[in-house]
This record gives C-alpha cells, sequence and structure tokens, in this order.
C-alpha cells in the first residue's frame, strides 16, 4: 500500500471511530435534543467567552429586535480559561477564540489553561455541552471550521496547529493533521487561525518571534500542506484578521498600528495591497460588518471604521469611543449590529451598524467573570 493510500485509509478509520461514537452520544442523549431534531439557528443570539481561570464559562445573550442584549444563561465549558504572561485586558491575546457554526448549530471554544477545545450544541441561546477534546498542543487560542473540518491554533510551545474531523456533534482529532510552526518556544504567539471563505487554505498570523501570515494550502480531503507559504512581516506584527465579500485579508498590524490588505493566490502565496494607519494605539482585532471593516485599538479604547470600496480601497470613517480595554469583536449576521468586548472591566458594548458605516452606542452588558476574557461569536 502507498504512503497515501496508507494516510488515507487510517483518516477513514479515524472518521468511522469518531461516527461511531458520536452515535453512540446521540443514542445515550434525551430525544428533545438528537442532532435531527428541528433548532432554532440562534440567529438572534451573541455568545461570549469568559476565559475564566477557575474555570471557563461561555455566556449566551439574547439579541432584541432594536440590538441590545440579555443574558440568558452561563454555561461551564469543562476546561479553564488562561492568561499570558503580562497580558492585561487581553489575556489570550488573539482573535477567534470562539467560533459559531450556525450551519451545524455548534460553538467551539478553547480553553487556553487546559490544552482543550469544548463543543457546545446550540438550541437558540441554550448550550448543550457536548464534548471536550486535547487541543493537540499547548494553550490553544484561535479555532476555524469550514464544513467537517475544524482546526485550532496552540500559541505556546512554538507554536502548532491541529485539524479535527466532525463527526455529528463531535470532532475527531487527527493526528497526521498536526503543523508545528517552528517557532521560538519562548516567544511564540499566534494571532490567529482561519480558513479562507473557500475553504481551500489556512492562514496563521504569528507575533513575537514570528512576525508573518503563514498560509497553508489545504486538500479537499486531506489535511494542511506539510509546511506553510511564509509572508515575513517584521515590525508589523500581524494580529487579527478578516476577510472582505471579495475574499481580500485585511489584517491589523499591532507593531505599526494600521491595517494591511492582502490577496491571497492560489498557491498560498500573499500579495500586499496597501496599509493604512489608524492613528490609535494596540490595533489588534479586525472584523467585517457588510461592506463595512472595523478595528479594535485596545489601548485607545477605540474601534476604527472603514468602508470597503468596490476596488478594495478602504474610506476612514473615524473613531468611536469604546469601554476600556477594546479587544473582540464580532457581527450580527445581518451587519445590523456590532458587539465589542472591552477587557478591563468585561463588558461587552453594543452599537448599531448605519448604512454609511457610523456606529451608535446602544448599551452595555456584563460578562460574568469575564475581565480580560476574549473571545465572542453572534447570529
Amino acid at each position: 500500500m502507498t504512503l497515501a493510500k496508507a494516510s488515507a485509509s487510517r483518516i477513514t478509520r479515524t472518521i468511522a471511530t469518531g461516527a461511531a461514537i458520536a452515535a453512540a452520544a446521540l443514542f445515550a442523549a434525551p430525544a428533545a435534543v438528537a442532532a435531527n431534531s428541528p433548532q432554532p439557528r440562534g440567529s438572534s443570539a451573541v455568545f461570549v467567552q469568559s476565559d475564566d481561570t477557575t474555570a471557563n464559562t461561555v455566556v449566551a445573550y439574547a439579541r432584541a429586535a432594536d440590538g441590545t442584549l440579555a443574558q440568558q444563561g452561563v454555561y461551564a465549558t469543562g476546561g479553564k480559561g488562561g492568561i499570558l504572561p503580562g497580558t492585561v485586558a487581553d489575556h489570550l491575546a488573539s482573535q477567534g477564540s470562539l467560533a459559531y457554526d450556525r450551519h451545524h448549530h455548534l460553538l467551539y471554544a478553547v480553553n487556553a489553561g487546559s490544552d482543550t477545545v469544548t463543543v457546545f450544541a446550540v438550541h437558540g441561546t441554550h448550550l448543550r455541552r457536548v464534548q471536550e477534546i486535547s487541543s493537540g498542543g499547548s494553550f490553544p487560542v484561535s479555532v476555524t471550521f469550514h464544513g467537517d473540518r475544524v482546526y485550532v491554533a496552540n500559541t505556546l510551545g512554538g507554536g502548532s496547529v491541529q485539524g479535527f474531523v466532525r463527526t455529528g456533534e463531535r470532532l475527531v482529532k487527527v493526528p497526521s493533521w498536526n503543523r508545528n510552526l517552528g517557532l521560538d518556544k519562548a516567544t511564540s504567539a499566534v494571532g490567529q487561525i482561519s480558513f479562507t471563505p473557500d475553504g481551500s487554505k489556512l492562514v496563521v498570523t504569528t507575533k513575537a518571534s514570528g512576525q508573518s501570515i503563514d498560509v497553508f494550502p489545504v486538500g479537499a480531503h486531506s489535511g494542511p500542506s506539510a509546511r506553510p507559504v511564509v509572508t515575513s512581516t517584521p515590525g508589523a506584527v500581524p494580529f487579527g484578521f478578516a476577510f472582505d465579500s471579495a475574499g481580500r485579508l485585511r489584517v491589523t498590524e499591532a507593531g505599526t498600528n494600521s491595517v494591511g490588505t492582502f490577496t491571497v493566490g492560489r498557491d498560498g502565496r500573499l500579495t500586499a495591497k496597501g496599509t493604512v494607519p489608524t492613528g490609535q494605539t494596540a490595533t489588534c482585532w479586525a472584523v467585517a460588518a457588510g461592506n463595512h471593516l472595523y478595528v479594535s485599538n485596545a489601548a485607545s479604547g477605540t474601534l476604527s471604521g472603514y468602508r470597503v470600496g468596490a476596488q478594495g480601497q478602504l474610506t476612514a470613517l473615524g473613531n468611536t469611543a469604546t469601554d476600556a480595554g477594546t479587544v473582540d469583536a464580532a457581527a450580527s449576521s445581518d451587519g445590523r449590529y456590532l458587539y465589542v468586548q472591552t477587557g478591563i472591566k468585561g463588558l461587552v458594548d453594543e452599537f448599531r451598524v448605519g448604512a454609511n458605516g457610523s456606529l451608535t452606542a446602544i448599551g452595555s452588558v456584563e460578562v460574568p467573570g469575564g475581565v480580560g476574557g476574549e473571545g465572542i461569536a453572534a447570529g
């Protein structure tokens, strides 16, 4: 048997085993929460991770017609949050530690202090914990999915990426889908991991000793390439990113407090298309809302807004004040509302997004145990 066939065979057996585990779990679960039961998509829900180091939790909020939030429940992940040394408002120093799969009604949360990932089944604003599984590395900080594939980025120990196959509501780790990022173990730091919109590539930002944007091409039925295509960005400190509607990569650059734009080639190579300074401090997180882009400036306590032009150009819309320690953010699926974690007091600030991209503050809610927490997802 060839190496490729042997690898495919192993993956197939792994997936089959995972399917059997998932089926057993569903058989044991009450009928009311079986996977084939009709479930609300949670389109009016917002989920926020506390990253509590004693017991990590996800807090569920219902979104009212005017965009304001009301807490509905607090759900333990089964793991613990973590704190990277030197952090204050952003204990994970990352983007995307919480990911919501609306289509399959699943929520993924990293537990940095336990080196695990938790899977929740979503029923409106109610969460049912399904699984807690090893992240395949040290201090997971970001998670992404596309179809039945899920990947997690671990920030310590030189940095690593671990892939999983989703079978029903559960994840099965595929050992051959682990990639070491080769960063300095003393200063390694990953900003974010995400699939490209078409699912053909994984993008990973590295900070500290790395300062690069790594792109792993991903086969339709296989794991990531053995090595990434690395775009070095010395001094820029790439942190978080978002894709616009045309698939362009918008990266926050904390070292220069700016937003860099790149196109992603079929081979994973990036082409720089320009940089726009925010004029703020600690520009680290990015979120797209329709044809607008918003980036969080943690030290300034502001959001910088941009309109995305037809040719990809960014037009500055000005800065909007938030509570102190502006970190991760999420937009509602209709692009009408923006929700921003502010880590100093552990709040989520709520904004209405105008047709011209302007932001109007409509309130804020507390996240129990959420000081310094990161991870937010909206329906």
